[in-house]
């Protein structure tokens, strides 16, 4: 083969072998996504399946059913519960005795050590959903209740 050929050849297999690596690394990028979008449904289908087995036996109402999926799609961040604790100027206590928590698990929960159960999420998102005056004005009513 003459060094023409041999060049041209090796330069169609550079030219082809990078042609299949782009599409190789498209059809890898949609397959994950695939992938990701399988365990979302998922995770969605499961949480539907509980949901409807609970509304089945009468155990609970559809508000309750719609808080717990609510709770289940609120996203927890230490950083940002924290920050949520001193936007509406309460301490840890406080917050602890807003959830019915003890004040360790707030400081886990503020440290990243542990992530809040289901229940106790369903009290952050309320908590949220609070304004400040709300908020010294349900602690009072604890504070009266004890």
């Amino acid at each position: 083969m003459s060094a023409f050929a041999k060049q041209l050849k090796d330069e169609i297999t550079r030219v082809a072998n990078r042609k299949v690596r782009e599409n190789a690394m498209a059809m890898k990028k949609t397959w994950a996504q695939q992938r990701a979008d399988n365990a979302a449904l998922k995770k969605r289908l499961s949480a539907l399946e509980r949901a409807l087995k609970q509304l089945s036996k009468g155990a609970v109402s559809v508000a309750s059913v719609k808080a717990a999926s609510e709770a289940q799609r609120a996203r927890f961040r230490a950083s940002g519960f924290a920050t949520l604790r001193k936007k509406l100027g309460i301490n840890a206590a406080q917050t602890a005795s807003l959830l019915g928590v003890s004040d360790q698990s707030i400081y886990k929960w503020e440290q990243g050590r542990v992530r809040p159960r289901a229940a106790q999420l369903e009290a952050i998102v309320q908590l949220r959903k609070m304004g400040k005056r709300a908020v010294h004005k349900r602690l009072a009513e604890l504070a009266q209740a004890q």
